[in-house]
């Protein structure tokens, strides 16, 4: 699909029009800090359950949400809903189990919850390295979805074009976290969160409305465009078949459940807010915004299966990143029409604050874990509140580096799948840690190293020998082949090994457990007694 003129004009005003206000916020911020760590990275915490449930479901509701999903909705059907669905259970896990006790046990980041009662350096040096993987994992998935919205845009010809909207993207977080730290970030995200779910009820509304609000008719419509008949509305068509598909489908199932409570700027979050109560609310707050958003991707993506057709999706970008525009532009009325030139600008320039507003809270909780946890452990008799503030503004420069490069030599997967993998590295490597130091009386410093690093490196080996990097045409190399590990999501293998490497390390650890340490970290984390 080519785009007009029209489309690229519009489009690209509304990007400048997002990112000039989010520049004011961040200018305005700036102006009105003190410079200090607490502010830095948690805001002052001063946001209301409200405020920070909006900043939630703005830094979760990521490029991955809006147009991973609904693209592989729109290829695959029923199994690209398993993304949806995961993404929406997982906030149960992070509410019953982590919210209000990370929020009462820590302060900035996760390792501050690990290495309460055991010996901080080496526990914190292993939990940033870790969240400062997931971390830039998460943001690569960001880079390529702003890459594939604007490569679209401009008629997807430009892979110049492409490359410098990734490095555009990346400036720009760098500029956000370094200037306005969590207070700009928060807003950011929140004038984010309003805008998408403005766009994505418009859309859905538009589509239940072509349909007369008949949603058989929408899925009998899917299947006849779909190119797969009704196999397309049936378990089976991307994670069926052979059993490496279905351990497939397994393993991504558990990252995506599992993953949502170790991501690094989801429970950074939980520092924003007052007390403990405020963080449970704010949660709550974010499972109905989310839950409603996703909701609404499965009918764009059968909507963009019925309308658009699984063929037209797969021509504009082969990993379905383009689905959700694509239909934007035809419920809209079509090639030529005003009203599809106004419905793709919005679309598009809401999913450009989308990736806009999420690679910026990533950027803080990933430069955070470097200055808070690594260069402080390493420096902590000479750092001083201000000189870690400083390093963690060097530090989103690095990260935002490394992301950019990244993100321009994976520019042709798909946003969700990307996502799918940091889930599973967050789920491997950071919550085994986090359950057992809120859990378990007898946890080690060892078994927290062993824990995290058990985890972090079987996933990630995992991952450089699977069909994700080579052997198969849609491989990061497609011209390599040395894979020898078959799924392309290793949860159901490196998940096991993180918790067992804890329990591993714990048990063989001659180191006599801080049973006190445990009974203080117990009464904090239950009634929020001497919490921050």
């Amino acid at each position: 699909m080519i785009v007009g003129g029209d489309h690229q004009t519009l489009a690209l005003l509304l990007f400048s029009a997002f990112v000039a206000a989010t520049l004011a916020i961040t200018t305005w911020v700036s102006r009105n800090r003190h410079g200090s760590a607490e502010e830095f990275y948690t805001g002052g915490r001063l946001f209301s359950p409200l405020e920070n449930g909006f900043a939630i479901a703005g830094d979760y509701m990521s490029a991955a949400s809006f147009l991973g999903i609904s693209g592989l909705i729109a290829l695959f059907g029923y199994d690209g809903m398993l993304y949806s669905v995961g993404f929406l259970v997982a906030w149960l896990v992070v509410l019953f189990l982590v919210a209000e006790l990370v929020r009462n046990c820590g302060k900035f980041t996760l390792a501050d919850v690990v290495a309460a009662r055991m010996s901080e350096r080496p526990v914190r040096i292993a939990a940033g390295t870790s969240s400062v993987t997931v971390s830039v994992l998460y943001l690569v998935a960001q880079m390529v979805g702003a890459g594939s919205l604007v490569a679209l845009l401009l008629g997807g010809t430009s892979d110049a074009a492409r490359n410098w909207t990734v490095i555009g993207v990346g400036a720009l977080m760098v500029v956000y976290v370094s200037l306005g730290g969590m207070r700009a970030t928060t807003w950011i995200q929140i004038v984010k969160a309003v805008l998408l779910m403005a766009g994505t009820i418009t859309l859905t509304v538009l589509v239940l409305l072509r349909f007369h609000g008949n949603i058989n008719a929408l899925l009998d419509s899917a299947a006849d465009h779909s190119g797969h008949g009704r196999e397309f509305l049936a378990p089976g068509l991307k994670y069926g078949g052979d059993w490496t598909a279905r351990f497939d489908f397994i393993s991504l199932g558990l990252a995506l459940v599992l993953g949502t409570a170790g991501l690094p700027h989801i429970l950074s979050r939980f520092y924003t807010v007052p007390t403990a109560r405020a963080a449970r609310r704010s949660v709550v707050w974010s499972i109905g915004l989310i839950g409603g958003f996703y909701l609404m991707t499965i009918v764009l993506g059968f909507g963009a299966a019925a309308l658009v057709g699984s063929a037209e999706v797969k021509a504009s970008n082969p990993a379905g990143n383009t689905a959700v525009a694509l239909l934007a532009y035809d419920l809209g009325g079509g090639a030529g029409s005003t009203g599809g030139t106004v419905l793709f600008a919005v679309v598009a320039a809401v999913a450009f604050a989308t990736i806009l507003a999420v690679v910026a809270g990533i950027t803080l909780a990933s430069s955070a874990s470097v200055a808070h946890d690594l260069y402080a452990s390493l420096r902590r008799r000479h750092a001083k509140q201000r000189s870690e503030v400083a390093v963690a503004r060097v530090a989103s420069v690095g990260i935002g580096a490394v992301a950019i490069g990244l993100g321009l030599l994976a520019r042709d997967l798909n946003v969700a799948f990307l996502v799918g993998l940091a889930f599973a590295v967050a789920a491997s490597a950071n919550l085994p840690v986090l359950l057992y130091s809120l859990f378990w009386r007898n946890f080690t410093t060892r078994g927290a190293v062993w824990s995290v690093y058990g985890g972090l490196v079987p996933a990630l080996v995992l991952v450089l020998v699977s069909p994700v990097v080579s052997g198969s045409p849609e491989s990061l190399f497609p011209g390599v082949d040395f894979q020898f590990f078959p799924l392309q999501n290793p949860g159901l293998v490196s998940i096991p090994l993180g918790f067992l490497a804890g329990w591993l390390g714990t048990v063989t650890s001659r180191e006599v457990p801080d049973e006190v340490g445990y009974a203080e970290a117990e009464v904090r984390a239950l009634t929020g007694a001497g919490a921050v």
